[in-house]
C-alpha cells in the first residue's frame, strides 16, 4: 500500500471508542408531539419516555408553535432560499430579531443557524477584530464558547469556575488599555448549577471589560418574561452581549446574540458562520416567534417545570438517588464510570422503556460519568414514579455502581424550596 492507510486509522480509532465504552449509538425515535415526552423507538417497536430532551419546556409539542409553523410553511415553503446577505433575509427573521432584542432589554438581536454557531461566530469575530484583545473564560465554558476563542486567535485566560476572585486576580494583571472580554454561562448545562452573574459584572465594571453571557440553558425557563438568569436576578443591564438557543427552552433550532446596535452590528459585518450560512427556515423562525410571545406572557409552564424538577429531586434524594446538588431543572445523576453509565441506560430502555442517554468524555472529564435528566412540565407524577422505580432497580442491579458510590458520594443535600425558586 502506497500512503497514509487512513482506513486503519479509521478503524482503529473507533474500536478505541468501543473498548472506553464512549462510542455513541443513537436511538431510533419518532416523537410524539401529542404527548410531547413520549417517542415510538423503531429499534424496539415500543413507546418510550424521554428523561433527557434539551426541549425543556416542551414547547417544541406546544400547539400553538406547531400551528405557527404549520402556517408558515404553506405560505412561505420549505427553505429561507439563502444566505441572510442574499436573499434568506425574511420578514419572520426580522420580526424574531426585534423580539429577541425586547426579550433581553437589547437594542439589537442577530440570529444563527444554532447556538454552537452563535458562540463561534460572535467570539472569533470580537477576540479576532478587537486590537489586542484577552478574553477571560470560566473553566466550564461550552466547547462552542471554546472553540469561538480558538478561532478568534485572541489572548486568552482561563479562569477558576464560577470563582469570581481569580478572575479578578487574573483581569488585573492585564494592561488596563487592552479591550477585555469576560465569558461565562449562566446556567451550566452538566452540573446544572448558575454563575455568580452579579459578582462578574462588578468584576467587570472595575476594569472595564466586556460581558459576554451563555443563557442557552436558561432562556425561557427563567425570569418573569424568559429572558434568563439575567433576568430574574435584577441583572440585564449588566450584560453587555448575550446568546441564546432556540433549540432548548423555545423548542426549535437555532441560535442569537443580543445587545448594542453597533455590537450585533459588529459581528454581523464579520462573522464567517453568520454571512456564509444559509438562513433558518422562515417556518421555524415563526413556530419559534410563538413560544416566545406565549413564554413572555404566560410563566405556567416555568412553574410546572420548578414543581416537578423539586418534586423528581426529592425522591432521588429519599430513594439515595446520587443526585449534584443543583438548584437548577438539570438533575445530573453520577455514575462515574462510562461502561456503567451505559449499561445503566441499556437496562433502562430495554426493561423499562425510560430513554436516557449518559454523558461522558469529552462532554464531562473522565471519572464523572453521569446520567443527565431533564424533567417537563408534560411529565406527570405516574412518569415521575415510573422514573425512580426503574432508577432504584437499575443502579441497585450493578454492584459496581454501589462499590463506585460508596467510595465517593457525593454532598447531594440541598433544599428542594432553594429548588423551586430558583427555577420561577
Amino acid at each position: 500500500m502506497n500512503g497514509f492507510d487512513f482506513a486503519s486509522c479509521f478503524a482503529e480509532t473507533l474500536q478505541n471508542l468501543r473498548r472506553e465504552e464512549r462510542y455513541r449509538v443513537f436511538a431510533d425515535l419518532e416523537r410524539d408531539s401529542h404527548s410531547g415526552v413520549h417517542a415510538y423507538d423503531h429499534r424496539t417497536g415500543r413507546r418510550v419516555t424521554v428523561w433527557c430532551s434539551n426541549d425543556y419546556l416542551a414547547m417544541g409539542a406546544h400547539p400553538d408553535v406547531i400551528r405557527a409553523a404549520g402556517a408558515a410553511l404553506e405560505r412561505y415553503g420549505a427553505g429561507a432560499g439563502g444566505t441572510r446577505n442574499i436573499s434568506g433575509t425574511t420578514h419572520e427573521h426580522v420580526l424574531l430579531e426585534r423580539e429577541l432584542a425586547d426579550l433581553h432589554r437589547k437594542e439589537s438581536a442577530l440570529l444563527f443557524t444554532s447556538g454552537y454557531v452563535a458562540n463561534d461566530a460572535a467570539l472569533s469575530s470580537l477576540g479576532r477584530f478587537l486590537p489586542g484583545c484577552v478574553i477571560f473564560s470560566d473553566e466550564l465554558n461550552h466547547a462552542s464558547m471554546i472553540e469561538g476563542i480558538r478561532h478568534s486567535g485572541a489572548d486568552k485566560r482561563i479562569f477558576r469556575h464560577n470563582d469570581w476572585r481569580d478572575l479578578e486576580r487574573q483581569i488585573a494583571s492585564v494592561c488596563k488599555y487592552r479591550p477585555k472580554i469576560i465569558c461565562f454561562e449562566s446556567c451550566y448545562s452538566m452540573d446544572g448549577d448558575f454563575a455568580p452573574m452579579e459578582a462578574i459584572s462588578d468584576v467587570a465594571r472595575r476594569h472595564g471589560a466586556f460581558t459576554y453571557v451563555d443563557e442557552v440553558h436558561a432562556v425561557g425557563l427563567y425570569g418573569a418574561r424568559g429572558a434568563g438568569v439575567a433576568e430574574r436576578d435584577g441583572l440585564l443591564d449588566r450584560i453587555d452581549m448575550f446568546q441564546g438557543t432556540l433549540s432548548k427552552g423555545f423548542g426549535a433550532i437555532g441560535g442569537y446574540i443580543a445587545g448594542s446596535r453597533d455590537a450585533v452590528d459588529f459581528v454581523r459585518s464579520h462573522a464567517p458562520g453568520f454571512i456564509f450560512s444559509t438562513a433558518l427556515p422562515p417556518s421555524v423562525v415563526s413556530g419559534i416567534r410563538a413560544a416566545l410571545d406565549h413564554l413572555k406572557e404566560d410563566g405556567s409552564a416555568r412553574i410546572a417545570l420548578a414543581r416537578r424538577a423539586a418534586s423528581l429531586k426529592a425522591k432521588m434524594l429519599a430513594n439515595g438517588i446520587p443526585v449534584l446538588p443543583s438548584p437548577s431543572h438539570i438533575l445530573p445523576v453520577m455514575i462515574g464510570d462510562a461502561a456503567l453509565a451505559k449499561a445503566i441506560t441499556d437496562r433502562l430502555m430495554a426493561e423499562d422503556g425510560i430513554y436516557i442517554q449518559p454523558i461522558n468524555y469529552p462532554t464531562v472529564p473522565r471519572g464523572t460519568e453521569r446520567l443527565r435528566i431533564t424533567p417537563t412540565p408534560l411529565h406527570t407524577d405516574e412518569d415521575e414514579d415510573a422514573l425512580i422505580a426503574a432508577l432504584v432497580s437499575a443502579l441497585g442491579a450493578f454492584p459496581r455502581w454501589t462499590e463506585l458510590t460508596a467510595a465517593a458520594q457525593p454532598d447531594i443535600h440541598v433544599s428542594m424550596q432553594e429548588n423551586a425558586d430558583a427555577i420561577s
